[in-house]
């Protein structure tokens, strides 16, 4: 197989997967496809000569993408506590909102080291590769993280008695 059709098999195999990951970092559903697009973009001219681990290397790729966004930009939009109803569900819908609501406060690094260790089911090692840093430095954020999580009112509430702590 050649490398387009390749990375075309891998786009259409692992854009839902990836498309969580982004918007779980960015907590925008648009700017998560924003994040997605540039990063295969980005990893489009190296697929199949330096990638040994394509799925890795996107999401090296997404992640650096998204810290620099987070530093470099600032759009002027400021989130609102009116949030438009959703309609049926409200109870998960209402405990994804104040999920990510919390998740937006975190700083950026923290929040990519959640969204890895415990949305996307990577290992500490995994998720140290992915950032670029010591696995200490996840588990020191992967801490501070939950903490900030589990110190959040009403998110406890809304997961249930036993998730402060830590049954």
């Amino acid at each position: 197989m050649r490398d387009g059709e390749q990375f075309a098999q891998f786009v259409s195999e692992r854009s839902p997967a990836l498309m969580r990951a982004a918007w779980l970092l960015t907590g925008d559903w648009h700017l998560a496809e924003d994040l997605v697009q540039v990063a295969l973009e980005k990893s489009w001219p190296r697929w199949g000569k330096e990638v040994e681990h394509p799925e890795a290397y996107v999401r090296r790729v997404m992640l650096t993408t998204y810290l620099s966004w987070r530093r470099r930009r600032w759009t002027g939009e400021l989130p609102t506590a009116d949030l438009p109803e959703r309609g049926t569900r409200a109870e998960v819908t209402d405990l994804r909102l104040s999920l990510l609501t919390v998740l937006a406060t975190l700083p950026p690094r923290q929040r990519a080291v959640l969204v890895l260790r415990y949305f996307e089911d990577l290992s500490e090692k995994e998720t140290a590769d992915a950032l670029g840093c010591s696995v200490g430095t996840v588990k020191s954020h992967a801490s501070r993280g939950l903490f900030q999580l589990r110190t959040t009112p009403g998110l406890v509430e809304a997961l249930g008695e036993g998730a402060h702590d830590g049954r």
